[in-house]
């Protein structure tokens, strides 16, 4: 008879083990299902989607990605699809949270999100964000001129009341869905099925920059860095919460000061019918 073992005495190790000791063919399966989804079922959108940019007559440089963008002409109807897609992303993130609470008993500490060191981890995420976020932009300008990254619209066009608080709900829904799955779930769970620390990292940079792909190959190539700095830090400190905030910091920053930076820099921003009208 297998021996029992209690979660909180495993101190977040796994126990989806066989009785030999190797890893269930379980947790594999699991990876695949929460993938499929969440952020894996955007990676092949992602990838489909770059297919059908690049084999269009229109170059890459000239077409334009949308985000955060209106989701019904009725002001309304608008608001209320806007948070319903807010929370539903944000269900695998809770279903990631469930299954290693099932088999850790410490979700949250596994997952690198407990609130150990608040202020510790803000000023972390407020440093990592300033230091990620201004080579992204420069990334992005020279990708911009070489024509490899699409206009990416960060915001609606019209704004109401309620355009800037839900902006900066939808900058803190991605922080927090993409840096627990593919950060705190991912590596937790490939590290229970044995992979070694690189296979795991460059796995998990591969996924965030396919999943980004649908903005051309700059925006790819910069969240693969992006997701290897992310990950060397995990791997160092085991703390996710200051990746979620630098990841939410730099998407605010993007969503509610878009509009601004296309008053600025209309040539950089700006999508391409914008500067055919001006």
């Amino acid at each position: 008879m297998a021996q029992h073992i209690d979660p909180e005495e495993t101190h977040g190790v796994s126990t989806d083990l066989t009785a030999s000791g190797r890893p269930s063919r379980r947790i594999g399966i699991e990876v695949l299902l929460v993938l499929g989804l969440s952020l894996g079922a955007s990676a092949v959108y992602s990838i489909v989607s770059i297919t059908n940019r690049l084999t269009r007559p229109t170059s890459l440089g000239d077409q334009t990605a949308t985000i955060n963008g209106a989701l019904s002409d009725r002001p309304v109807f608008d608001l209320v699809y806007q948070l319903l897609a807010l929370f539903f992303d944000l269900v695998p993130v809770a279903l990631c949270a469930f299954l290693l609470w099932q088999s850790s008993g410490r979700p949250l500490g596994r997952l690198g999100l407990d609130l150990r060191r608040p202020l510790g981890d803000l000023g972390t995420g407020t440093a990592i964000a300033v230091a990620i976020g201004a080579p992204g932009i420069a990334l992005y300008a020279v990708g911009r001129a070489l024509g490899i990254t699409v206009a990416v619209s960060a915001a609606p066009d019209d704004w109401l009341w309620w355009t800037v608080p839900v902006l900066v709900l939808s900058a803190i829904r991605a922080g927090v869905q993409e840096e627990v799955i593919v950060i705190g779930y991912l590596f937790a769970r490939l590290g229970d099925l044995g992979w070694g620390r690189w296979r795991i990292l460059l796995t998990s940079a591969l996924l965030r920059g396919s999943y980004h792909l649908y903005q051309g190959i700059g925006p790819f190539i910069g969240n693969v860095v992006m997701g290897v700095v992310f990950g060397l830090f995990y791997q160092r400190f085991g703390r996710t919460l200051p990746l979620v905030i630098a990841h939410s910091i730099i998407d605010i920053v993007s969503f509610v000061g878009y509009p601004l930076a296309v008053a600025l820099w209309p040539g950089l921003f700006a999508p391409p019918t914008r500067q055919n009208e001006g």
